[in-house]
């Protein structure tokens, strides 16, 4: 069996599947994440829910969610600039306290009963504008954790962990929701952001990135490279063309949940947080399984795959109006979704130079989160018009017609990115590791590049 394989035994499964954790670092960076991401997870469907509830509007469910996200798609090409120039372990320290802020101003707002459907507008602009910042720096940072070897590891755990909060919250969020108030939800999101502010600052970094010559150049130019570097490197740029494409259209599913739990299920707030629940399920067991994987070999044919099955599973959720039966479907819509995301960033993070890596991953954050609020106010308009149903049905059809335009294209492009590969593997100073991944005798690109015409003429 390749080292491109899953781990077959369960013996070994499981210590393959959590070998990022052997490092302190992301020990204590997925401890403090997983609490402060229930707590979020929690706010996400309480804010949803307490909108709905003072509007009954799809539109302003749309529009808020154009708020939140928006920010991130102006935003982030600073947030990655800012990335490569500063420390990413403080930067990242700064965005956490003052989402913690935010989050407390919300909880006082709603519990004082002066909250106002204007100020859920500001402040999830306001914290888009701090995600912009802190999604570049936190996926940039987890290479300063555990180091290149160990991070696809670490990236599908931070999946895993991210959809494991998203079972729990939901959950927690309807049945406090339904007995206290969706007040008490957010000030207990912003009491989480204590345990991931403190498992930050106890991180001892030995090598924490850092470029003097970026210093020396203007932020302008700096961001201009980046755009540059994927305009022009073809598999990072159809991977972020496809993540983009899969936001725009079928993410939106997700801000119009209110309306498919009270107006189609018949379900309220409690069934809110049990279909957000079982999108975290599907999410957390997608995550899982790319976590054992211990190489990169096929991970583009799982984009692809995952691309189109999500849009097959958001297109039987869309036709259902039975809750267990929309619930069941929920699971692969997250199983898929998860994969694709995770597996894009893996891919990208593994061909990226550490010097271009906040940039780089400042467009992926544009891609991933900015082209969402587009999604969500145009879903938000047609569901208006069309019913949520349709809306969410037409989303599923793009997203396997992108499935299919992203397979064609992969043959196209797979040399460039071995080469890619390799040679961000050789210049991280661990050529050996490349060879357990690859399964190969030799690190070299000519050797990658005379296995890669041997597959496609053996396929």
């Amino acid at each position: 069996m390749s080292a491109a394989q899953n781990v077959g035994t369960p013996a070994r499964l499981w210590p393959a599947t959590i070998r990022a954790l052997r490092h302190r670092n992301f020990q204590l960076f997925f401890t403090g994440q997983l609490i402060s991401l229930v707590g979020t997870w929690m706010q996400t469907v309480a804010q949803s829910w307490l909108v709905y509830r003072l509007t009954g509007s799809s539109l302003l469910l749309g529009t808020i969610g154009f708020a939140s996200q928006f920010p991130v798609f102006l935003v982030a090409p600073i947030g990655g600039t800012v990335a490569d120039r500063q420390n990413r372990q403080r930067l990242v320290i700064a965005t956490q306290t003052v989402s913690m802020i935010l989050a407390f101003i919300l909880a006082l707002l709603t519990l004082t009963h002066v909250l106002r459907v204007w100020h859920i507008f500001v402040l999830a602009a306001l914290l888009g504008v701090v995600n912009a910042f802190d999604i570049p720096a936190r996926q940039a940072f987890l290479v300063d954790m555990v180091g290149k070897e160990d991070l696809m590891n670490a990236i599908a755990l931070n999946s895993s962990m991210f959809n494991g909060a998203r079972i729990i919250g939901p959950a927690v969020a309807g049945i406090l929701v339904a007995s206290i108030g969706e007040g008490w939800c957010f000030f207990a999101n912003a009491l989480s952001y204590i345990a991931v502010i403190i498992g930050l600052i106890m991180m001892r970094v030995s090598k924490p990135y850092f470029d003097a010559k970026a210093q020396a150049r203007s932020p302008t130019e700096q961001i201009i490279e980046g755009f540059e570097y994927v305009r022009s490197t073809g598999p990072i740029r159809i991977l972020l063309l496809l993540l983009g494409l899969v936001s725009l259209v079928g993410m939106p599913y997700a801000v119009l949940m209110p309306i498919f739990a009270d107006g189609i299920l018949h379900s309220g707030a409690r069934g809110l947080g049990l279909l957000m629940g079982a999108t975290g399920v599907g999410a957390l067991l997608g995550a899982l399984t790319l976590a054992a994987r211990t190489g990169l070999k096929g991970l583009g044919k799982w984009v692809a795959v995952c691309s189109a099955g999500f849009g097959a599973s958001l297109i039987l959720f869309s036709f259902s109006h039975w809750f267990w039966i929309s619930a069941a479907f929920l699971v692969p819509v997250g199983a898929f979704m998860m994969v694709q995301m995770a597996a894009s960033n893996t891919l990208i993070q593994s061909m990226v130079p550490d010097q271009l890596r906040g940039r780089v991953m400042a467009v992926y954050s544009m891609m991933f989160m900015g082209m969402a609020p587009f999604g969500a106010f145009f879903a938000g308009a047609i569901a208006q018009r069309l019913g949520a149903p349709i809306t969410v049905a037409i989303g599923g059809v793009a997203c396997i017609a992108g499935s299919i335009a992203f397979g064609m294209k992969l043959p196209m492009f797979r040399v460039e990115a071995r080469r890619l590969i390799v040679a961000q593997s050789l210049a991280g100073g661990d050529p050996a590791q490349e060879i357990t991944m690859r399964g190969v005798e030799e690190t070299s690109t000519d050797a990658l590049i005379e296995e890669e015409i041997k597959d496609e003429q053996q396929g």
